[in-house]
């Protein structure tokens, strides 16, 4: 972990998100020698519409848009 002091993480910031970024590294950022603030690499979300293979699903379109008239069941037409 790299720890630096908050004039030298603004002008480095650049070069420190570099290393975050390629190295894996976590910056603790420090005012007057205390931690007030940690940079890290971002978690990467899953997309939530993404085929499971698990389930055997699979969107074909998106849930979010409304049916078309001829896929909706004859008793709700």
């Amino acid at each position: 972990m790299i720890s630096v002091n908050i004039y030298e993480a603004k002008t480095r910031l650049s070069a420190l998100i570099g290393e975050v970024e390629n190295k894996g590294e976590s910056v603790l950022i420090c005012r007057n020698g205390k931690p007030v603030a940690e940079l890290r690499a971002a978690v990467s979300v899953p997309d939530p519409f993404a085929c499971d293979p698990a389930l055997k699903v699979t969107f074909h379109k998106s849930p979010a848009l409304p049916l078309d008239p001829e896929d909706w069941p004859e008793a709700f037409a």
